[in-house]
């Protein structure tokens, strides 16, 4: 952005205290605003001419000048102008230049007297030009610094009387400029039109940029959600939750249970694995849970592990190999390789699980498409990458459901609530079943990605959203990472290269994907809420989220956490 520096009043703060002349405080004195705009009256062209009757008044009443002669016209402001500075150092007319004006001040000068007037001009004249030059060095510096150069190339438009008709000022602004600058190629221009001309151009920029603006606001209109759209979602998604808990037809939120039935109660200890495969990376972590104190774990040791995008595209059996060998690397760091741990596998795709221990991939989303693997039990194949490697061993939301709720669970939990077990069938298995038959709840994995995929969002859907999502692995079905697709699609269809413009453009682009992003998040979030405040027959629900996620963590609070939040209060006005 250009930045008015109004320079003028460099000094007001005393910053020139060890510059400033008897002269200056005359001038400053005198004038309509003592004490303000401090520099502009030591270099502007508007005081030169009064800064030097000041200094040649002085000298005639101390005798230094026309024998001690003081005209009336020498004792009157403003009977010396910038006009006569300048002529006065004129090459060749200079000293002739200087005695007519003495002469028309009233005086007889002597020869000796013009030339030490004409010195006084140009002592005043230099001084403007050095502190000019002085201040422009430190912006030139800053630019410099500012773009990270190492020689900055730049040419400076320049305006002004004084530039203009003083014969010696530009070559001595140049001088200073560049010997304070040693490391710049700085060159100056002369702005003929002068204040008018660069005001047209402003107002030329501004046309430009309101009318670029106009298009940025019609293209990220769809991005931006009104109270009315956040609360269709919240619904919709509601809809979709429901929907997900019956047994019988597809449903885009496919709420899976998870055979998790109950929370933690500050019990739990020991050391434990946790395995986390995300979108781009695999996680293993080593966590201590210790009894009794807050918080109640520990990670021992994390390490990250990158899954390389041929690896995702490609096997499954490669897939889960690579996971065995970063389980077998993580071991070997821990020094925990021949220990025998209970361990979690934590998959971020949509899994039907048929018990704890148990869960087919329903698909690949986040840009994974490892063949071989849909349909399959991902804890049977990461048991036989395991043994193969001689190993002793987006978004979604999950939250505990009434059972009596889930319908699609109604051959496990149906048989537990109406008692149906005979005693001839029961094993171990269904010994740990009937326990579970006393806790009338489980945890249920929404898998809420999927909503939309039956068309319910179209209406909010951009054009944005249906190029990423046909360009995508899985088109026509949820998917990760959408949002920095989403961004580059808005980006090309405004035809962006790198300007300044441009790059306010893009943070508002970003801005606008990244807050939509967060709306939905959070109106989905209500309807889950609300969900379980119905079911604990609740009028004000008091609950504690816990989030994970790379966006989460990384997006600045105000944009991405906050926004999440101020969207759940919106369309469901009770405490979180």
């Amino acid at each position: 952005m250009c930045v008015n520096t109004e320079w003028g009043a460099f000094g007001d703060d005393g910053a020139l205290e060890d510059y400033i002349t008897e002269f200056d405080r005359d001038v400053d004195a005198a004038s309509n605003n003592p004490g303000k705009q401090t520099l502009e009256k030591m270099v502007s062209g508007m005081y030169l001419g009064e800064l030097v009757r000041l200094v040649v008044l002085k000298m005639a009443k101390l005798r230094l000048l026309f024998h001690g002669h003081v005209s009336d016209a020498l004792r009157t402001k403003g009977t010396i102008t910038t006009e006569h500075v300048a002529a006065m150092e004129e090459d060749k007319t200079g000293l002739m230049n200087t005695r007519n004006l003495l002469v028309d001040l009233g005086l007889s000068p002597s020869p000796d007297d013009c030339v030490a007037v004409q010195h006084v001009g140009t002592v005043v004249s230099s001084r403007s030009s050095n502190l000019v030059a002085a201040g422009l060095a430190a912006i030139l510096t800053r630019i410099k610094r500012n773009r990270n150069l190492r020689t900055l190339r730049i040419t400076v438009g320049v305006d002004g009387s004084v530039y203009k008709r003083h014969p010696q000022f530009p070559r001595r602004l140049h001088e200073v400029v560049r010997r304070l600058l040693p490391e710049g190629d700085v060159r100056f221009a002369l702005s003929d039109g002068g204040s008018s001309t660069g005001a047209a151009l402003v107002a030329a920029v501004a046309q430009r940029l309101a009318a670029r603006s106009l298009q940025v606001d019609e293209t990220l209109s769809p991005f931006r959600l009104s109270q009315e759209q956040l609360q269709v979602m919240k619904t919709r998604m509601r809809m979709g939750l429901e929907a997900g808990l019956k047994s019988k037809g597809p449903s885009a939120v496919k709420m899976l249970p998870s055979f998790v039935y109950r929370t933690p109660d500050g019990t739990e200890h020991g050391k434990y694995l946790s395995l986390d495969l995300g979108a781009r990376n695999f996680r293993a972590m080593l966590v201590n849970f210790k009894q009794g104190l807050q918080p109640n774990y520990l990670p021992l040791y994390h390490k990250m592990y990158p899954v390389p995008p041929e690896v995702t595209q490609g096997r499954g059996e490669e897939l889960f190999d690579l996971i065995a060998q970063c389980v077998s690397d993580f071991l070997d760091y821990t020094g925990m390789k021949n220990a025998r741990l209970p361990a979690c596998f934590i998959l971020s795709f949509p899994c039907e699980q048929t018990a704890i221990d148990t869960g087919s991939l329903v698909s690949w989303t986040k840009g994974f498409h490892a063949t071989g693997c849909e349909g399959r039990d991902v804890v049977s194949m990461l048991r036989e990458a395991i043994e193969r490697r001689s190993v002793r061993s987006g978004t979604n939301v999950c939250y505990m459901e009434e059972l009596k709720n889930i319908e699609k669970n109604e051959d496990t939990t149906g048989r537990m609530e109406r008692g149906e077990w005979a005693p001839e069938e029961e094993d171990e298995d269904d010994g740990r079943e009937r326990e579970r038959a006393e806790v009338p709840k489980m945890c249920v994995n929404t898998e809420w990605g999927g909503l939309g995929d039956d068309g319910s969002l179209d209406d909010i859907i951009t054009p944005y959203d249906i190029e990423v999502d046909r360009n995508s692995l899985h088109p026509e079905t949820q998917s990760g990472r959408m949002a920095l697709l989403q961004v580059r699609s808005v980006l090309q269809q405004l035809g962006l290269d790198c300007s300044c413009d441009d790059s306010i453009i893009v943070r508002e682009v970003c801005g606008a994907v990244s807050r939509r992003a967060a709306q939905l998040c959070g109106a989905g979030m209500a309807a889950v809420v609300d969900k379980i405040r119905e079911n604990r027959g609740l009028d004000h629900l008091n609950i504690t989220i816990g989030v994970d996620g790379t966006l989460y963590k990384l997006h600045p609070q105000v944009c991405f956490p906050g926004v999440t939040v101020r969207s759940q209060s919106q369309t469901r006005p009770l405490a979180l």
